[in-house]
C-alpha cells in the first residue's frame, strides 16, 4: 500500500512532456459538446486535425452563449488558468454575443463596446447580484496578460465571419470586434491572427448562397458546419504558421 502511495506521489509531481494548447471563446468555437449537434461545428473541435499529437496536447473549453464577460463571470476562467503552466499557450476568440445587452432578463452578457477603460455598474437582472461591467478590450486584456503571466504564449483571434452580406461582400463594419481584438494584441504583445478576414476572403468570392450552401448550417448564418469549421480552423492554423516568433508553430503538421 505504502508503495503504491509512493508511485502515485512521483505521478503526481512528474512534470509534462508535452505542452497544452487551451481554447476558449464561444460557439463558433466549440458548438455544444463538439460532436456536431445539429450539424453545428467550432472551428476548435477539429483544429487538431493540423497539429502533431506527439508535439502538443489540445483542450478546448469554449462553450456555446457566452461572451468575454459571461465566461469571467460564470467562473470558468480561474480553474482554466490554475492549470496553466510555462509553456503553454492560449487561443482566445471572443466577441459574438459581447454584441447584446448588458443587462437584461434574456442573456445579459453584452460589454461596453471598444477597448476602453470604462465601466458601469448593474444590478444583474438574470444572477440578482451586483456587478460592475467593463469594455470587451478589458476583458480580452485581463485573459492575455493573466496566462502571459504563467509564461503562456497567446493569440487573440478576431471572430469568425458569419455569412451576412453588404454589397456583394461579407459585411464589414470599422469599428467593430475584429479591430478591437486586434487593438487588445497589439497592446498587450500577443500575436493576432485576423480570422475574420482569413475567412471572409473565401466568402466574398462564393456570394451569399454558395456560402450558405457549403459553409453553414440551416438553421442560421452564424454557425458554421463541418466544412465551414475546417475552413476556419484551417485558417487559424496558417495563422499561427505564419507567426514567426511563436513556438506554437513547431507543433504544426
Amino acid at each position: 500500500m505504502n508503495y503504491l502511495i509512493f508511485i502515485l506521489s512521483l505521478l503526481a509531481f512528474t512534470p509534462k512532456t508535452k505542452p497544452t494548447l487551451y481554447l476558449i471563446g464561444d460557439s463558433t468555437v466549440k458548438a455544444g459538446q463538439g460532436k456536431g449537434e445539429n450539424d453545428m461545428w467550432g472551428w476548435g473541435s477539429v483544429i487538431g486535425q493540423h497539429f502533431d499529437s506527439t508535439k502538443i496536447d489540445i483542450e478546448n473549453y469554449a462553450i456555446g452563449g457566452r461572451s468575454s464577460r459571461t465566461f469571467l463571470t460564470d467562473g470558468r476562467w480561474e480553474p482554466i488558468l490554475k492549470k496553466m503552466q510555462k509553456g503553454d499557450f492560449l487561443i482566445i476568440q471572443f466577441g459574438h454575443n459581447d454584441d447584446w445587452a448588458i443587462n437584461d432578463t434574456i442573456r445579459a452578457r453584452g460589454t461596453i463596446k471598444g477597448i476602453g477603460l470604462d465601466s458601469v455598474e448593474i444590478d444583474n437582472l438574470i444572477t440578482k447580484k451586483h456587478e460592475v461591467v467593463y469594455s470587451f478590450g478589458w476583458y480580452m486584456s485581463k485573459y492575455v496578460n493573466e496566462a502571459k503571466a504563467k509564461g503562456v504564449e497567446v493569440f487573440v483571434c478576431s471572430q469568425v465571419p458569419f455569412n451576412k452580406f453588404e454589397n456583394g461582400k461579407v459585411k464589414r463594419q470599422e469599428e467593430y470586434y475584429p479591430k478591437w481584438a486586434k487593438q487588445v494584441a497589439e497592446n498587450t504583445k500577443a500575436h493576432f491572427i485576423d480570422l475574420h478576414e482569413l475567412s471572409a476572403f473565401y466568402y466574398d468570392k462564393l456570394g451569399f448562397d454558395e456560402t450558405k450552401k457549403q459553409y453553414f448550417t440551416p438553421k442560421d448564418n452564424v454557425h458554421t458546419n463541418l466544412a465551414g469549421a475546417k475552413l476556419n480552423a484551417e485558417n487559424v492554423a496558417i495563422g499561427i504558421k505564419n507567426t514567426k516568433k511563436s513556438k506554437l508553430r513547431k507543433s504544426l503538421k
